[in-house]
């Protein structure tokens, strides 16, 4: 009992220090806002501050080379507990503490933001700043206001589409990967203010790096091998399983002994799951063959994959700019699309690849594309697919936003 009680006193004291924390960073954001901002200063964040990548990270690259000399004004923030790793791993970047006294200084003083998430509302955003929202996928499941029905924890339905609508104002622009996304994007976020239509910053790789000599560099980078047949499997984060806040499950649908059976003999597996589930994974015996990536920069996992397997994640979408074999494995299918999320579009019919549900089924497929490399029979669907959904990916997306900031 005295165990639990001193535990008790502990948590009690880190929140009364965490919420005297939040306060004095609002009065500071409230006094810093007042101040102009500082020309050039832009502050790029990605996933909350937990890593260097995705769109922002495109963006940074391309602003950084058409700036020159003039790039002491960039940053990216990251969260406290990965900014020595960060820091090590990225000399060349400047980094900001997330919620830290520099930090707020220069956010509040930020000619440009440039996230590809959301702040929490209660930072306020300097009148003169301009926030670019870069979002981090095209939605197949509902999304913010059109979700009906909120299962995360911490959080009511009501209380999360109110934050969302706060949030969304103070966004300047959005990008828009397609026009299906964009329709989505103004009627989900309650946005309207000015949506770029220009397809995802981070894809642009797709096309500039899309090579044998690429491919096999990455693959001797990553795995040690540079002609090894590579599998990606990347499934979708379940909001609903969870064993309490902050803690959440992972379940694998099918066995590494039974997978291998049915690839090729120089097949790796690289698993991609959510960051909140990746220790929860167990590959003991197969440390060879299976590969856990998930905070590698996705890109470059897409770019060394020959095929990837996903069930309802929005890596579909990027990953069609490669032309490359798709399988669904959609073990949950009826509970995830009528009673969790709910989907936009017909994904039975639409997925440009084999949609199945049951174990049996995951190995036959896995049997076809042994022997053919491709899933025959879908390529109509796959060229519908790449029509409705990459329409605006064209290598160039970066640069876009690159000459908005530099007000080219």
């Amino acid at each position: 009992m005295h165990k639990i009680k001193v535990i008790v006193k502990k948590v009690i004291n880190k929140n009364i220090i965490k919420r005297i924390g939040r306060q004095v960073l609002i009065i500071l954001n409230d006094i810093m806002i007042k101040f102009p901002i500082k020309k050039n200063q832009i502050i790029f964040e990605s996933f909350n501050g937990r890593d260097i990548n995705d769109n922002p990270m495109a963006i940074y690259k391309q602003v950084k080379a058409d700036m020159g000399t003039e790039i002491d004004g960039l940053y990216f923030s990251v969260k406290p507990g990965v900014y020595q790793t960060l820091k090590e791993q990225y000399p060349d970047i400047k980094l900001l503490k997330r919620f830290g006294v520099k930090w707020t200084i220069k956010m509040a003083r930020a000619d440009f933001w440039v996230i590809n998430s959301r702040l929490p509302i209660w930072w306020l955003k300097n009148k003169k700043t301009t926030y670019i929202q870069t979002w981090h996928g095209t939605p197949l499941k509902h999304l913010a206001l059109d979700m009906d029905n909120v299962t995360m924890p911490g959080t009511t339905t009501k209380k999360y589409h109110d934050n969302f609508k706060i949030e969304t104002a103070r966004w300047d622009y959005l990008i828009a990967p397609n026009q299906y996304s964009k329709i989505i994007f103004e009627r989900a976020f309650a946005f309207e203010n000015k949506s770029l239509d220009i397809g995802y910053p981070r894809n642009d790789i797709l096309y500039t790096n899309n090579n044998e000599k690429e491919i096999k560099t990455l693959k001797k980078t990553y795995l040690g091998n540079e002609n090894a047949k590579v599998i990606l499997y990347a499934p979708t984060w379940r909001d609903d399983s969870f064993y309490r806040e902050g803690v959440y499950k992972f379940k694998l649908a099918f066995l590494f002994e039974e997978f291998f059976k049915h690839v090729s003999d120089d097949t790796i597996l690289i698993m991609r799951p959510h960051y909140l589930v990746k220790n929860s994974i167990d590959i003991s015996g197969f440390e060879d063959r299976v590969k856990i990536m998930a905070d590698e920069n996705i890109t470059e996992l897409y770019l060394m994959s020959d095929m990837l397997i996903t069930d309802y994640s929005s890596v579909m979408f990027d990953f069609a700019n490669l032309n490359r074999p798709m399988l669904f494995y959609c073990y949950d299918l009826d509970h995830y699309r009528d009673e969790l999320r709910g989907f936009y579009l017909d994904f039975e019919s639409e997925a440009p690849g084999p949609v199945i549900q049951t174990e049996a089924d995951f190995y036959k497929q896995l049997d076809i594309y042994t022997e053919n490399n491709q899933y025959p029979g879908y390529e109509k669907r796959f060229k519908a697919f790449q029509d409705k959904f990459i329409e605006w990916d064209d290598g160039k997306a970066s640069q876009k936003v690159s000459d908005i900031i530099l007000g080219k």
